[in-house]
């Protein structure tokens, strides 16, 4: 018989939240590949549009690099400035999301851990 209270296995781990988090960064790096071809042989050079989803999707495309596995994160065929101020700008949004949300999550955790009567106690200590 199991016990109901007893230790249970927490698939949300750092683990598994690192493999979720490779397998999102393969597809997009794969998704980025695909894209900058099918994009490059427009003929067209890349706008302020097309700039703000590759800065958006750059950050992915780190683990692959790390990989050794190349992906296209910059269009060498662009319009010029438009292009640059797009592409920051989806760069930014992105880090702006990525840490924006880290901070909420770590603001809920400090405030958990202080409405612990023991906590607290340490901290005023």
């Amino acid at each position: 018989m199991s016990n109901p209270n007893g230790p249970r296995k927490n698939w949300r781990g750092p683990t598994s939240r690192l493999l979720v988090f490779l397998v999102i960064a393969a597809v997009a790096g794969t998704l980025l590949n695909r894209a900058g071809r099918a994009l490059g042989q427009d003929g067209r050079p890349a706008g302020f549009g097309r700039g703000m989803v590759e800065g958006a999707l750059m950050p992915m495309a780190w683990p692959n690099l790390l990989i050794g596995r190349d992906v296209a994160i910059y269009s060498t065929e662009n319009v010029g400035v438009p292009y640059k101020l797009g592409y920051t700008a989806g760069v930014n949004g992105c880090g702006a999301l990525f840490f924006g949300v880290l901070y909420w999550r770590f603001n809920r955790w400090r405030k958990k851990g202080n409405s612990s009567p023991e906590l607290g106690k340490r901290c005023v200590e």
